[in-house]
C-alpha cells in the first residue's frame, strides 16, 4: 500500500505540472502573470506586494517553496527583495477549479481559485484573509483578468456548511455536487494534495474493508501509510441524494439564462448522473480510479471538460436523443472558442484535441465557418439557437420533474431559493402576449441592422393585420422572398422588440410603408424617445427583487401613436380646453395609449389601448399592476405624438396619471376606497380606488353612484324593503325636502347606519357601514361638482344643482333623537 501511495503522489504531482502548463498555454501575458504569481502572493505578506493590509494577515502556504524564477519575477515586478522563508503556514493549499487548465478554458474565461484553510484559523484572521483576497482580485482586474478567490474551510463539506462559494446563492441548491465538481476540475497550484484521491474507492486496505471513508482514513494514518498533516481533506462524495440532484439541476437551469452554452453542458451532466440514480458514478470517481491505476493519460490526461463531454455523449446516444447531442457539441465547440476554420492559428494542444473531435463528428467546413462567426451573428441566427437552447432546457426541465416524481421527493433547495430560481426562469423564458422577448445569449457582439423597414397591413388582407419589420429596403424585389424579422399587432411592441434586442443603432436607416398614410415619422421620433429614456443594459435583478412582488420601475406612457384624434381637429379657444372633453363636440383628444415599462424582474411589457375608453382602461390596467405597498416607479415619462395640442395633452395626462398613482397608493395605505370623477368624450365616469384594485363605472344618477360607493367603500348592506326593525326614524320627517338628496348618519357600536332620501323622498337604508363619514361626504360632493349644465339624469324630469345635504342623528340626555346639519 505504501508503494501505491507514493505512486499516487507522483501521479498527482505530474498531473498538476501538466495542467499548470496547459493553463498558461496560449493565454495572454497578463493571465499568465496572475496565474503564476498567485501562490507567492499568498505565501508572503509584505507592503511591496498586492493584497497587503496589515501585519496580522495569514500567510504561508504549507509545503510551498517559491522557485528562483518566481523570486526573480517578484523582484522585477514589485521590487520585492525580502524573500525569506515564512515562519507560518496558515494556508493549506491553493487550487484552481472550473474550466481552468482544461480544454474549456478560453482567453475570456474567469479564474476561480480556492484558498484552502484549516478550521483552527480564528474568525478575525479569516476575515483578514478574505480582505486580502479582495485586494488581490482588484490587482488582477487592473491587469484585465477576472479573478475570483474563495476562502474555503477544510470542514466545509464535512460539516455541511451551506454558505455560498460561487458568488451566488447556490448554497442550498448543491452541496456534495459542488465538491464533486471541485474534485473533478481541481488543479494544485501550491500546498497540500487532496486526500480523497489517495483513499481506496472500496475503503479496503491490506485486505481489510472499512465501513466508512473516515474509518479508512484513520486506518491509513494508524498504519503510517500516510501522514495526515501532508494532505488536505474535504471529505468523501457520499450522500449524493435525489434531492440534491434535483436542486442542483434546477440551479443550473437558472444559470443557463445568463451563460447558456456552459450551463447546458452542466445541466445535461446532472441529467446523466441522475439517470442511473440511486447508483452514483460521477466523473470524479473515474478520475480517482485512473489516478490510482497510474493511467492519467486517458481522456486527454484527465481533462475535466473532455470527460464531461464523453459522459453526456454516452448518455444521449443511449437514450437516442441526437438533437440535444448536436446542440451539446455546438455548445462545447463555442465554449472552447478555437475557430478551426482559421487555418493560420498555431496548433496548440486545445486546437489539436478539438480538431480530432470535429472530425469524429463529421462536421463540414461550412458549419465551422458558421459557428466561428457567432460573434457577428444577426438576429435570425441568434433566434435560431435561442429556440434550440430553450427547447433543450425545457426538455431537461421535464426530465428533471419526472426524476422528482420517480423518487417521490421535494427539492432540497430552500423555498426562498426556489422562488428566486423560478421567478428568473419565468421572467426570462415565459412568452406572454404583452411581453417583449429579449434574446440575450451572450453570443453575438452586434445585432445592429443597417436597414429596418416597418410595414403596416390593414384588416381584411391576406396577412394578419398589424405591423411587420424587415431588415431590407422597401423595394418589391428586396422584400419578396425574405422572411420578416418580427410581427406585432401594435407598433410600440414591434419597435420595442427591435430596440431592446439591439437591432437599432445611430446609423440604422428606417423606412415605412403604411396604407393609411399616417405620419410615419412618428416612428423615428418614438425610437429617439426610447433611446433617451430606456437604457438597454441594466443591472440584473437582485435576488431580493426576484423574491419580492413584481413592481413597475421605468414607465413610458405613449399617447396617440397609432390613433390621433387631433389630425382633423378644429381648434377652439373659447370652449373648454380639457383634452379629454374638448370643445363643443366634447371630444377626447387621446385616441390610443401604449404603456411600455420595465419591471423589477427586468421584464419589458407593453399594453395597448385604443378607442373612447382607452384612458380609463389604461389607468385601470396600470394601477392594478401596482400591488399594495408598492414603491413609486423610479421614473414615469409621457410621450405624445399628437398633430395638435401635443404639449397640452402631455401636461394634462401627466397630472391625471400622477393623481391616479397617488390615489392608488394612498388607498392601499389607509384601506379606504376613494372615487375620482372624470368627464371623457361627453360622458361622466368614476374611477374607484380600492384596496385590491381599481375599477371604473358610469352612472346615470347620484343614487346609482352612491349605491356603488356604499357597496364598494363602506361595505354597507342595502335594505330596500322596510320592516319593523328597519323603519325610518320619524325625526327625519321634519327635515325631508323633495328635490334634494339627503344623507342621514346615525352612529352605532360597530360603525354607523345611513338613511338616504332621493329627490322624490324615496328611501334607502344601509346598516352597519364602516369607514369614515368625512371621506364619504367628500366622495358624494365630488359627484355633484362634476354635474354641470351638460349633465342630465335620465331618470329625472329636471336637474337640481344643489349639493346634497348631510345630517348627523344624535341622542340627547333624555334618549331622544336629534338631527344636526353637517354642511
Amino acid at each position: 500500500m505504501q508503494y501505491d501511495i507514493n505512486n499516487i503522489k507522483k501521479e498527482l504531482d505530474d498531473l498538476a505540472i501538466l495542467k499548470h502548463e496547459r493553463a498558461r498555454s496560449g493565454m495572454p501575458l497578463e493571465f499568465q502573470r496572475v496565474f503564476t504569481l498567485l501562490p507567492v502572493l499568498f505565501h508572503f505578506h509584505h507592503p511591496d506586494l498586492p493584497g497587503y493590509q496589515n501585519i496580522d494577515t495569514p500567510s504561508g502556504i504549507a509545503y510551498y517553496q517559491p522557485s528562483n524564477e518566481i523570486i526573480e519575477q517578484l523582484q522585477h515586478c514589485f521590487n520585492f527583495k525580502s524573500a525569506t522563508q515564512t515562519k507560518y503556514s496558515d494556508i493549506s493549499a491553493l487550487y484552481s477549479m472550473g474550466s481552468t487548465c482544461s480544454i474549456g478554458q478560453a482567453v475570456t474565461s474567469d479564474l476561480d481559485i480556492w484558498v484552502c484553510i484549516e478550521n483552527n484559523l480564528s474568525t478575525v484572521k479569516k476575515q483578514a484573509l478574505i480582505t486580502k483576497c479582495q485586494l488581490i482580485e482588484e490587482w488582477a482586474e487592473e491587469l484585465g483578468v477576472k479573478l475570483t478567490l474563495f476562502v474555503v474551510d477544510v470542514d466545509r463539506f464535512i460539516n455541511q456548511h451551506h454558505e455560498c462559494l460561487m458568488g451566488e446563492n447556490c448554497g442550498s441548491a448543491q452541496h456534495i455536487l459542488l465538491l464533486e465538481e471541485f474534485y473533478r476540475s481541481a488543479n494544485l497550484l501550491a500546498g497540500k494534495r487532496l486526500l480523497w484521491f489517495a483513499v481506496p474507492a472500496d475503503f479496503t486496505i491490506n485486505d481489510v474493508t472499512y465501513p466508512t471513508y473516515e474509518k479508512c482514513v484513520q486506518a491509513l494514518v494508524v498504519a503510517n501509510i500516510i501522514k495526515r498533516e501532508e494532505w488536505i481533506d474535504f471529505g468523501p462524495l457520499t450522500g449524493l441524494s435525489a434531492e440534491e440532484y434535483f436542486g442542483a439541476s434546477l440551479w443550473q437551469l437558472y444559470k443557463s439564462i445568463d451563460s447558456p452554452f456552459k450551463a447546458v453542458l452542466k445541466t445535461l451532466l446532472l441529467e446523466a448522473y441522475s439517470s442511473i440514480y440511486p447508483e452514483n458514478r460521477p466523473i470524479a470517481y473515474e478520475m480517482r480510479e485512473y489516478i490510482q491505476k497510474g493511467e492519467i493519460h486517458v481522456h486527454h490526461y484527465l481533462d475535466s471538460y473532455s470527460m464531461l463531454l464523453d459522459r453526456i455523449t454516452n448518455y444521449l446516444i443511449e437514450i437516442r436523443d441526437f438533437q440535444r447531442l448536436e446542440l451539446v457539441r455546438h455548445c462545447f465547440y463555442l465554449k472552447v472558442n478555437e475557430k478551426l476554420s482559421d487555418n493560420d492559428q498555431p496548433l496548440l494542444w486545445r486546437r489539436k484535441i478539438l480538431n480530432e473531435l470535429v472530425q469524429q463528428w463529421g462536421w463540414t467546413h461550412k458549419l465551422l465557418v458558421k459557428l466561428d462567426a457567432s460573434k457577428t451573428w444577426k438576429i435570425e441566427q441568434v433566434r435560431e439557437i435561442h429556440e434550440i437552447l430553450l427547447h433543450t432546457m425545457m426538455t431537461g426541465y421535464r426530465n428533471l420533474l419526472n426524476f422528482g416524481r420517480r423518487n417521490n421527493l421535494d427539492s432540497l433547495i430552500s423555498p426562498q431559493d426556489l422562488a428566486i430560481l423560478t421567478r428568473k426562469l419565468y421572467a426570462s423564458f415565459e412568452v406572454l402576449p404583452g411581453k417583449i422577448s429579449t434574446l440575450k445569449l451572450n453570443i453575438s457582439d452586434n445585432l445592429q441592422e443597417d436597414v429596418l423597414t416597418f410595414i403596416h397591413v390593414k384588416e381584411d388582407r391576406i396577412n394578419r393585420a398589424g405591423w411587420y419589420v424587415y431588415n431590407q429596403t422597401p423595394k418589391l424585389n428586396s422584400i419578396i422572398g425574405h422572411q420578416y424579422l418580427e410581427y406585432s399587432k401594435y407598433l410600440v411592441k414591434l419597435v420595442g422588440w427591435c430596440y431592446f434586442n439591439g437591432l437599432i443603432s445611430d446609423s440604422t436607416n428606417f423606412y415605412y410603408y403604411d396604407g393609411d398614410e399616417r405620419d410615419n415619422q412618428k416612428i423615428t421620433k418614438l425610437i429617439e424617445d426610447l433611446k433617451n429614456y430606456f437604457p438597454i443594459d441594466v443591472p440584473a435583478a437582485t435576488e431580493e427583487q426576484l423574491y419580492g412582488p413584481c413592481e413597475i420601475r421605468h414607465l413610458a406612457i405613449i399617447l396617440n401613436l397609432e390613433d390621433d384624434p387631433t389630425i382633423n381637429l378644429e381648434l377652439e379657444d373659447e370652449i373648454s380646453t380639457n383634452v379629454l372633453n374638448y370643445g363643443k363636440q366634447e371630444l377626447s383628444l387621446v385616441g390610443s395609449i401604449d404603456l411600455l415599462y420595465r419591471n423589477s424582474w427586468n421584464e419589458i411589457r407593453v399594453l395597448h389601448f385604443s378607442g373612447s375608453l382607452c384612458v380609463l382602461e389604461a389607468i385601470k390596467a396600470l394601477l392594478n399592476r401596482m400591488h399594495k405597498d408598492a414603491d413609486l416607479p423610479n421614473s414615469v415619462e409621457i410621450f405624445c405624438y399628437s398633430k395638435h395640442l401635443s404639449h397640452e395633452v402631455c401636461k394634462q395626462m401627466k397630472k391625471l396619471m400622477d393623481d391616479c398613482v397617488d390615489l392608488r397608493l394612498t388607498t392601499t395605505k389607509n384601506n379606504l376606497t376613494q372615487v375620482k370623477p372624470l368627464r371623457i368624450d361627453g360622458a361622466s365616469w368614476y374611477l374607484f380606488f380600492e384596496r385590491f384594485g381599481v375599477s371604473f363605472h358610469q352612472f346615470e344618477n347620484a343614487i346609482d353612484f352612491y349605491g356603488a360607493v356604499s357597496n364598494n367603500k363602506v361595505q354597507g348592506r342595502p335594505l330596500n324593503i322596510l320592516d319593523e326593525s328597519n323603519e325610518l326614524p320619524k325625526e327625519i320627517d321634519s327635515v325631508a325636502y323633495e328635490g334634494i338628496i339627503q344623507f342621514f348618519f346615525e352612529d352605532t357600536t360597530t360603525g354607523f347606519d345611513l338613511y338616504i332620501l332621493n329627490e322624490h323622498n324615496q328611501i334607502e337604508i344601509y346598516r352597519n357601514c364602516n369607514g369614515t363619514k368625512e371621506n364619504m361626504v367628500k366622495d358624494i360632493n365630488d359627484f355633484y361638482v362634476l354635474s354641470d349644465d351638460r349633465f342630465t339624469f335620465t331618470t329625472s324630469s329636471s336637474v337640481n344643482f344643489n349639493l346634497p345635504q348631510f345630517y348627523q342623528i344624535t341622542y340627547n340626555d333624555a334618549g331622544e333623537r336629534e338631527i344636526f346639519l353637517l354642511n
